[in-house]
Formats: C-alpha cells, structure tokens, sequence
C-alpha cells in the first residue's frame, strides 16, 4: 500500500494516476476511518495506492499518523509514505494558474491556505518514507520519480490496441493514429474470399499479395516503432492504432492482426479489436464491402 499525501498542489493526483497506469488499484480521498476495512478479509489482487489530504472526509494529522502507525505494526501489509513536498511560491504560482481556490482558504488569498497547510503537514512530512519535493518538476518528471521509486523494471509497459473499421460507420472513438486501407485490393471483390475476414489465411494472403502493400506496412511499422519509445518517454499509458477500409472486415483486419502480431513479437502488449466483426458482422451497408 502506498499512501500518497503532501500539500494541495504538489502533484498527489498526477502521482496516483501514474501509479494506476502502472497496475495498482487506486483510490483518492478516501476517508481515512475506513482505510483498514480495505484491508479485512482476503488479500487484495493488487497493490494500493491512497491518495490522502486535508479535503478528505474526517482528515486529520493525528488520525493519519495513527493510521500509518496501525499500519506499521500489521506484519502482513506493507505501507509506505509517498510525501510530496513543494515550497510555497511554487504553489502560488499553480493556483494562480489554474485558478482554483485552496482547500483551507476558500474565501482568502491562496497563501494564506498554503501556509496553514504546509504548517499542518509538517509532522506527516517527517513521518515519510519517501518525500519528492515536485517544486522544479513537469507532470511527466513526476510521473517519472514515482514509477521509479515504486514499479519495477519490469511492470507493465505502455499498453498497444489495434483496431479495425469501417469507414461507412465512421471513425472510432478514443484512437491515436488512424491509417486508411482503401486502396488496397479488397477481397470483397473474390467469391471464394467474400465470406471470410481478414483473420482468414487465404484473405490475409490476398491482401499482402497486392504490391502496395509490402511498402505501406512497412513504412507504417518504421513510424509506430520510431514513435513508441517517445510516447512511454511522455508517461503515456496507452497507444490506440486504427485501420480502416470500407467494410472493416477484410483489409483493415488483415493489416491490424499483421502490426499487432509484428508489435507482440517485439515485446509489446498488444490487444486487437475488430469493430465490425465484434457484433458477428455488422449488418446493413457497412457490411458489404471489406
């Protein structure tokens, strides 16, 4: 269990996101009293991360510490202290910024909530197991430290989805990088491939057999690859690439399954989607041309 706390403004949500893009089951403000009823009963499938401060429910410094003290002292949870510490004209300037009003002033200037509260968070400073001081860092240096201090090398790696669709049906919600298959030659067009997809062998080799396709695959590899190493450089989580055609079931298939196997092989997670195919074939137009 990792106990996220420091003054408003240091970083605590960018901090528990990170650590919940990286496996742990996270849960902010959570009121402190019932903390250790998390804890009764079986384990828990996943690590915790908590976020805690003064905009808790029945938030005090004295109840806190006790808790990690409670915490401590059970043989069989391990919990550490994620204190982020930042000095006091960087948080003016943040909530300058973003125009919030502090939690502990509402009605006055933000310094005058600052300081009660980084006074107030002193003892829980001293108590941490690990104190950041965030005043010099962006969201993605924090994201950095705390995935560092916290998940192994070999936690989970930026997550990869591969889609397919039918440009009949629009474009899908939520992707990336978007390619656009149409110009490929289209099974469709082959009775004896009509009513396959593009997981199918023969339709598979169909659509690779036409000369266009060696150097677009290859060239859309060269930039998904050139990329990805930059995208898990910026914190992102998860990547979304989408191909399409005009069914969504022949040629945008095919060349999905071929990245998403090609990007599993270099060690990637990969999951695959298929749009049209997920409802057993979509039916009406968008389903008569792959």
């Amino acid at each position: 269990m990792i106990i996220v706390t420091g003054p408003s403004g240091a970083g605590r949500s960018s901090a528990i996101n990170a650590l919940e893009d990286a496996g742990f089951e996270a849960i902010d403000n959570l009121p402190l009293s019932l903390i250790p009823r998390l804890l009764d009963g079986p384990l828990l499938p996943r690590a915790l991360a908590l976020g805690v401060d003064v905009r808790n429910r029945e938030f005090s410094v004295d109840g806190l510490l006790e808790l990690i003290n409670r915490l401590h002292r059970q043989p069989d949870v391990v919990a550490e202290l994620l204190f982020l510490d930042c000095d006091a004209d960087t948080l003016i300037r943040r909530f300058s910024e973003t125009r919030r009003r502090h939690p502990l002033s509402p009605d006055e200037p933000p310094l005058v909530g600052i300081t009660r509260e980084l006074e107030l968070m002193a003892p829980v400073r001293e108590m941490a197991d690990h104190l950041l001081d965030t005043s010099n860092f962006t969201p993605h240096m924090l994201r950095a430290e705390v995935l560092r201090a916290f998940v192994p090398e070999t936690g989970l790696p930026m997550s990869l989805a591969v889609q397919s669709f039918s440009y009949k049906r629009g474009l899908p919600r939520g992707v990336d990088m978007v390619f656009d298959c149409r110009f490929l030659a289209n099974p469709h067009w082959e009775p004896a491939l009509r009513a396959h997809d593009g997981r199918d062998d023969a339709v598979a080799a169909f659509v690779e057999a036409d000369p266009r396709f060696a150097p677009f695959f290859d060239r859309v590899h060269d930039l998904v690859s050139s990329l990805l190493g930059a995208f898990v450089d910026e914190g992102k989580a998860s990547l979304t690439i989408a191909f399409g055609c005009t069914g969504g079931r022949h040629r945008s298939v095919a060349t999905a399954e071929k990245l998403a196997m090609t990007l599993a092989a270099e060690g990637w997670q990969v999951s695959k989607r298929h749009r049209e195919l997920d409802g057993r074939y979509a039916q009406g137009p968008a389903a008569k041309q792959g």
